[in-house]
């Protein structure tokens, strides 16, 4: 009797055990059935951002046309042929690296991700600077295209320089609008004269230049262009030129701005920079022109001192040149 209730008792509890495997085998089963997919398993991530369209810089030495060169760099022609080499073009003096128009590589660690050049005319009477800079952007995040990355660097040396927004010059302040409109009365245009003075200074290289040479006559210019003359050292006029420029330009339209404003006609974007510095270092136009193309960012620079401090260097001319330069640049960017 004891033996047949010893056989049931673990017969119940080979039941029982079993019974619970199937239950744990079940539970297990829904547990993994509801993991197999993965988080994140239902939607696919997004692409990376499509590539700049620019994988390589060009070489910015050869980028700029020689007879563009030559239009920059008045005197640099006249010097080198007084030392006695050929300036016919780039390379093309006695040894590599003689042409004034050959110019001079920046160094950079990578030229596929920056590079530069810059040249350099002396005269007597004035010294000119030339600067291409060119930047390649690379975007790090996966997210950002490299335009978008360029755009965005862009954009945040424009603010840096302070370049007015077609915003900002859409909509002037009501009080500042009426004061121009009293400017049409005699009494506003002698309030506003000294103001409109200050600015054509500023811009178009003084209007006490201008009154000055008016009241120099046909003497002084002749005289002025007597001493260019007898000052320049390759006789073909280059340092003479370079001295005419110092004066305002007269094809310049009265009207025109030459302030610092965005660009339309260069590139993607484009601003130009115009800043006159007459402070004890020398009497000096620095122009600043920046374009964005596709991922490649140039950047321009040209600048003018004058030995004499009573003159100022042509803001239209320096302006005109800078762009020609610009626009040289990124047609070649357009090409590629």
């Amino acid at each position: 009797m004891q033996r047949r209730a010893k056989t049931y008792v673990t017969g119940v509890a080979l039941v029982v055990m079993l019974s619970g495997s199937v239950t744990a085998c079940s539970g297990s089963s829904d547990d993994t059935g509801g993991g197999d997919t993965k988080p994140g398993s239902s939607s696919s991530a997004p692409p990376p951002a499509e590539p700049g369209r620019y994988s390589t810089l060009p070489d910015p030495c050869d980028a700029v046309d020689v007879g563009t060169l030559k239009k920059l760099l008045p005197g640099a022609e006249a010097a080198q042929s007084a030392a006695g080499g050929d300036t016919s073009g780039k390379g093309g003096g006695t040894e590599a690296g003689e042409s004034p128009f050959d110019g001079e590589a920046t160094v950079t660690y990578d030229t596929d991700r920056r590079a530069g050049c810059r040249w350099k005319s002396a005269t007597s009477l004035a010294t000119r600077h030339l600067t291409v800079d060119l930047e390649r952007v690379v975007s790090y995040d996966p997210a950002t295209s490299d335009d978008e990355q360029a755009q965005l660097l862009y954009d945040e040396r424009a603010g840096q320089a302070e370049i007015p927004t077609d915003d900002d010059s859409s909509a002037p302040p009501e009080d500042e609008s009426g004061d121009s409109g009293d400017g049409n009365d005699d009494g506003g245009d002698k309030s506003d004269g000294g103001g409109d003075s200050d600015d054509k200074a500023a811009q178009g290289g003084g209007s006490d230049d201008a009154e000055q040479s008016d009241k120099s006559g046909k003497d002084g210019k002749a005289d002025e262009n007597g001493d260019a003359k007898d000052e320049k050292d390759g006789g073909d006029g280059s340092e003479k030129s370079d001295s005419a420029s110092e004066a305002p330009d007269s094809s310049a339209s009265p009207d025109e701005d030459l302030s610092p404003r965005m660009l339309d006609d260069i590139g993607d974007n484009a601003y130009i920079d115009d800043q006159l510095d007459t402070g004890d270092s020398g009497v000096h136009r620095d122009i600043t022109l920046v374009f964005r193309s596709a991922n490649v960012i140039a950047t321009v620079t040209y600048d003018q001192w004058l030995t004499d401090k009573r003159r100022t260097p042509d803001s239209a001319e320096l302006q005109e040149k800078a762009r020609s330069v610009a626009a040289e640049l990124a047609a070649g960017f357009d090409d590629n």
